[in-house]
């Protein structure tokens, strides 16, 4: 029973090392992302100043470090059991053209039915959140920020808000095959299509319906990320503790 007992612990801690080693190498890896600023100096100007002897470069890596800072605490707080189905903020309910199926079947007592899908359904966001590091450093490394300095004077998600415009169908597109392969692995497509069926088989469905499920995952995850994102941003503009760098207290402390 000892040995027993001492094995299970040791799993434990290897666990939690390998999950902090896998957050260690993410950090990094975004760390390294916003690192990588693609600003060129303004004719005149070759140091790309912007004023407040604060350069072009510099606030295009404060804006990077500040979405890069975002990507990894949206990530750990949804990459989790219940980091969706949990929350209330982000909990997947069934696609809005499904709604009329989830409460038709309950009305019919197959509500347990219904429930099982919605749950895979947030089982499936949890996990597919997970492979989103490398889609959304991708995206990071490639943005060019022209008005960089204009976006550290904004308002306490105007980078947020750029990147979004800038790398929604981009993102929306590189996630969709990984929540559709997230979708197959918990069953949440069997669980989904099951009720489907049922609805469109009863007597009373004129109209069959099948919404896309991966496109609403997939929106829907990338909406978490992207509110995580704009939390992160909103602490550094206003939190003085939320800048942990050098370079995040220089850019971000300039009024």
């Amino acid at each position: 029973m000892l040995k027993k007992t001492l094995l299970v612990l040791l799993g434990v801690c290897c666990l939690q090392a390998t999950q902090a080693q896998l957050l260690d190498k993410l950090s990094k890896k975004l760390n390294k992302a916003a690192g990588s600023t693609s600003t060129t100096a303004t004719p005149g100007n070759t140091a790309g100043s912007t004023g407040a002897n604060i350069t072009e470069s510099e606030a295009g890596s404060a804006i990077k470090e500040a979405l890069s800072k975002g990507v990894t605490a949206g990530i750990m707080k949804l990459n989790k059991t219940d980091g969706f189905f949990g929350n209330e903020l982000y909990k997947l309910l069934l696609p809005p053209d499904a709604v009329k199926i989830g409460n038709t079947l309950r009305s019919i007592g197959l509500g347990s039915e219904v429930d099982k899908a919605i749950l895979q359904i947030n089982r499936s966001a949890e996990k597919a959140v997970g492979y989103a590091a490398p889609i959304f450093v991708n995206a990071i490394k490639q943005m060019t920020l022209t008005d960089a300095l204009n976006l550290v004077r904004g308002g306490n998600n105007s980078a947020t808000e750029f990147f979004k415009s800038k790398t929604t169908d981009q993102l929306k597109s590189a996630f969709s095959p990984v929540v559709k392969k997230s979708l197959d692995s918990t069953s949440a497509t069997r669980f989904y299509g099951d009720i489907v069926n049922t609805y469109n088989k009863l007597p009373t469905t004129f109209n069959k319906v099948n919404p896309d499920l991966q496109d609403y995952v997939t929106t829907m995850a990338v909406n978490a990320l992207f509110d995580q994102i704009g939390k992160e941003e909103a602490a550094i503009r206003a939190n003085p503790a939320a800048r942990t760098t050098d370079l995040l207290k220089k850019v971000f402390g300039v009024k």
